[in-house]
């Protein structure tokens, strides 16, 4: 669709290849990450964003992530050759506020359908690793006793210069702020590429109606339980806690990679003698390290509960859907629902 692109060679795919331009299914068979595809072109930079995009665009849209299954999304630094090729596509799907390097490229250049997710729906301060309160935080069940000394200076910047100004950007594990996003993403798609606005329309619609479906699972299985807390090795899930009337507790903030102090460890031996924790959670791409250490310390179990930022031969299922099913069914046996 993009009429500056010239024929790019098989060399030179292998080579793009090479450099970490992880492609998707959607229309990509025989295509270069940037090439002639003859589709709407959409850079997404990790797997939420791609999933979106192929879910929505369908036959039309040939999708690249810039994020590689496997690949950490917080440490994604951008090559100069995916800058170019960024600068050869129709459109770009992104998250800003959790990958600084994506933001730059993106902000940098003249690509014509820029599309924020975080300007698609809301977005709250989520995730420190800070004190913990007997009432486990507001009515909603997030991340209870953010201190105002720490809180700020956590949720907006890690030690690792992760900048979250804008808030928690994980919003792609509650499934209706997700379906939020879908709706936006839809209506840029349409008017973007107007030739195929019709579709773009079905298939948004068909989207979010597994979304909100998806959403009335986690309201039914999560129902009963005999407790509302869960840990984590890093705070991903904030708006599923809320969503649903959990409380995360997290080993780590918002960048997975930050080391906890040995105080908040403390805390969280006596967070799960008080209230009923039977598990640590860990994630698929990052260490289980300190779940494990955390939990043998402590007599408890660990498992996964997986924030969806790409898919490997270890998730636990081969896209968004199942993995979330999992996630659900993780989250039933560690709160006690029956």
């Amino acid at each position: 669709m993009n009429v500056r692109r010239r024929h790019i060679s098989a060399v030179a795919l292998t080579a793009v290849a090479a450099l970490g331009f992880g492609t998707l299914t959607a229309c990509s068979s025989d295509s270069a990450a940037a090439g002639d595809t003859g589709s709407f072109d959409v850079v997404a930079s990790f797997y939420p964003m791609a999933f979106l995009a192929e879910r929505i665009g369908g036959e039309h849209v040939h999708v690249t992530s810039l994020t590689q299954p496997g690949q950490e999304p917080h440490d994604l630094e951008i090559s100069a050759r995916q800058t170019a090729q960024l600068e050869e596509a129709d459109a770009a799907l992104y998250l800003k506020g959790l990958q600084p390097s994506v933001d730059e490229a993106i902000g940098q250049s003249p690509i014509a359908t820029k599309i924020d997710a975080a300007e698609l729906t809301t977005l709250e301060e989520h995730g420190t690793e800070v004190g913990h309160d007997e009432e486990h935080g507001d009515e909603h069940g997030t991340e209870a006793g953010h201190d105002e000394e720490h809180g700020d200076e956590h949720a907006h910047e890690d030690e690792h210069g992760h900048d979250h100004e804008g808030g928690d950007p994980h919003i792609w594990l509650d499934p209706v702020r997700y379906a939020e996003v879908a709706e936006g993403v839809g209506k840029a798609f349409q008017k973007a590429d107007p030739d195929h606005a019709a579709d773009y329309r079905k298939n948004t619609a068909a989207l979010v109606k597994d979304l909100k479906a998806l959403d009335e699972k986690f309201r039914t299985g999560l129902a009963n339980r005999t407790t509302d807390v869960f840990v984590t090795t890093h705070a991903a899930f904030g708006y599923l806690a809320e969503r649903y009337g959990l409380t995360e507790e997290a080993i780590s903030g918002l960048d997975p990679d930050t080391e906890p102090s040995g105080a908040r460890v403390k805390e969280l031996q006596k967070i799960a003698k008080e209230d009923g924790v039977t598990t640590v959670f860990y994630e698929t791409l990052v260490s289980d390290k300190t779940a494990k250490t955390l939990a043998g310390d402590t007599g408890l179990r660990t498992d996964v509960l997986d924030p969806v930022e790409g898919i490997t031969d270890r998730s636990r299922g081969e896209d968004y859907f199942q993995v979330m099913e999992a996630n659900l069914t993780a989250l039933r046996t560690a709160l006690g629902a029956r």
